[in-house]
């Protein structure tokens, strides 16, 4: 069988099975794309020069294998790869953290947020880091940024120094464990923070693929505001004066804008539209919330 009509065949499989993408992928073609390069140990953007490849049997059987775990498990192809892929930079991650899929990574990439920064910017918080992703790119993007990056699951924490160590970035980023703010030693000129937010119907629909994640990143209370009002709460504290906050609130924009009238936000425009990702100052912070 040719690599081609393997991922075809496997595609086939995952929708007839109804399993859910998300973590990565958003179709079926991708996702069976994306096991069978990483199974038979080849780059996940090589698929032009290898789609013509013949597969013997025991290829194909390590293929059907790892289908078959996606398929009766329900996890993410990210947790059976112990791979994920963000903006083009590669990150190990388990079970102990959500898989890292945060539209603030697109914003750092394509400098969007960097007309918020300035010459004297000089230290950066990634809140519930996870494993660590946000805070990698950061560093990336920006090369004099020493990152704090804190998280409440010693566990995700554990993820997060080994990708932290795998890039090399132990000079510049410092984990801290601890609830929301509670741990900080700002004040920061730039706060990002991809909190849970689901709403609780919301959490009670979600397929199983996100139930596989830990839940305690996802749900986000009732409305899905309940990490937001303590960290607006807090924030200001840990800002400078032309400090920038930028928080990912998925499709809760509704809840927000009624948790959070009066607040004077900037909403950023990523690939999933405008109202997934929003900016606020210090200042507005102060003024929106007293």
């Amino acid at each position: 069988m040719k690599l081609i009509d393997c991922i075809e065949a496997q595609a086939a499989r995952l929708v007839k099975a109804g399993v859910a993408f998300g973590h990565g992928t958003t179709n079926a073609f991708d996702e069976a794309a994306w096991l069978v390069l990483w199974k038979l140990g080849l780059p996940l953007d090589s698929l032009g020069d290898h789609e013509e490849d013949l597969l013997d049997a025991a290829q194909q059987a390590g293929i059907d294998t790892l289908v078959d775990e996606r398929i009766r498990t329900r996890k993410p192809a990210a947790y059976l790869t112990r791979e994920a892929w963000l903006q083009g930079v590669s990150f190990y991650v388990d079970e102990r953290a959500i898989v890292p899929r945060s539209f603030i990574a697109e914003l750092i990439a394509e400098a969007t947020i960097d007309p918020w920064l300035s010459d004297s910017t000089a230290r950066a918080l990634d809140l519930c880091t996870g494993n660590g992703s946000l805070a990698i790119l950061a560093a990336m993007a920006w090369p004099e940024l020493q990152v704090d990056a804190i998280d409440l699951s010693e566990d995700a924490l554990a993820v997060a120094r080994i990708n932290v160590d795998r890039h090399g970035l132990a000079d510049r980023i410092r984990l801290l464990q601890g609830d929301a703010l509670a741990p900080a030693q700002g004040p920061y000129d730039l706060i990002l923070c991809n909190p849970p937010y689901v709403n609780s119907q919301s959490m009670a629909a979600l397929p199983a693929e996100y139930r596989a994640e830990p839940e305690l990143a996802l749900a986000g209370g009732s409305d899905g505001m309940d990490f937001v009002r303590k960290l607006f709460a807090s924030a200001p504290q840990q800002m400078n004066p032309n400090a920038a906050l930028v928080l990912e609130i998925g499709n809760e924009r509704e809840f927000f804008e009624a948790a959070f009238p009066r607040l004077e936000v900037a909403w950023m425009e990523c690939s999933a539209g405008e109202d997934q990702v929003l900016l606020v100052t210090r200042e507005s912070l102060l003024a929106g919330l007293n």
